[in-house]
């Protein structure tokens, strides 16, 4: 393969531990519309019931949870892109074996 796939990996292995590391610090930038729609529900939710007087550990677990999901959504995807990117470093050497291989000398 070429050294730009290889490139390419690299700046979506980068991005995507940037977004990991954003998740685990509990900023939202990197949910997806569902992550989000859910934190926001467990925020409405859980800010209605404080200033009613009653506990939100209900909502505050659902955050945590959906914290969590997305944490695990791109611990997967960052591995996914890992595999990929030694498969396309094995295929690049074995490439690279080949040619020289296959020389004159």
């Amino acid at each position: 393969m070429r050294n730009a796939d290889i490139r390419r990996l690299d700046r979506e292995i980068l991005a995507t531990q940037k977004k990991l590391d954003a998740v685990r610090r509990g900023e939202w930038w990197p949910l997806n519309g569902s992550e989000r729609r859910a934190m926001a529900r467990s925020l409405a939710v859980g800010g209605y019931k404080v200033t009613r007087g009653r506990s939100a550990g209900r909502e505050e677990q659902r955050m945590d949870a959906t914290g969590n999901s997305a944490e695990l959504r791109l611990n997967a995807e960052l591995t996914a892109l890992h595999a990929e990117r030694q498969r396309l470093m094995t295929e690049a050497a074995k490439g690279k074996a080949a040619k020289k291989s296959s020389g004159w000398w």
